[in-house]
């Protein structure tokens, strides 16, 4: 291996990483959004994280290549740690700290991926519940019997009320 993969790696490597630490960035800006109910600014975030997921897309189609690459010249293709792992001593130890720094930033990222998404869910389960108390005017309908269906109005929704 010469030192055009050396620097490729490395290379993708800090792409990675820099596009890594923007999402991370840009998940921190809509949780604060989500906690503050501010629509527009969650609105004004897309565009970003859409610009951030094309550029890990193409880090990873270059992953792929840099991968395809080396199972061609017969060195190990399984993933990039393997690969790195394969580099003369003193050439690795730069971007094995750069491989493990990267995979736990994808963690992170997958684990702040997650707290938003329930963040999400849960505003969801409780406006739902808000829309429910409002339909029924906060009296619980059983759910199976022959009830009126007139006896289930809620007080905000009708005039009557």
């Amino acid at each position: 291996m010469n030192a055009t993969w050396e620097s490729e790696l490395g290379q993708l490597l800090r792409d990675l990483s820099t596009a890594q630490q923007e999402l991370l960035d840009v998940l921190a800006e809509k949780r604060r959004c989500l906690a503050e109910f501010d629509v527009p600014g969650i609105a004004a975030l897309a565009p970003r994280e859409h610009e951030l997921s094309e550029r890990l897309a193409a880090c990873q189609q270059r992953r792929l290549a840099i991968l395809a690459g080396a199972a061609q010249r017969g060195l190990p293709a399984e993933s990039l740690r393997s690969l790195v792992a394969s580099l003369p001593r003193g050439d690795r130890q730069p971007l094995v700290q750069e491989t493990r720094e990267a995979t736990l930033r994808a963690r992170l990222l997958a684990h702040q991926s997650l707290a938003n998404w329930v963040v999400v869910q849960r505003t969801i389960l409780h406006l739902s519940q808000l829309l429910e108390i409002i339909a029924t005017g906060g009296k619980l309908q059983p759910t199976y019997g022959k009830e009126s269906a007139s006896a289930a109005s809620g007080s905000f929704v009708d005039q009557a009320a």
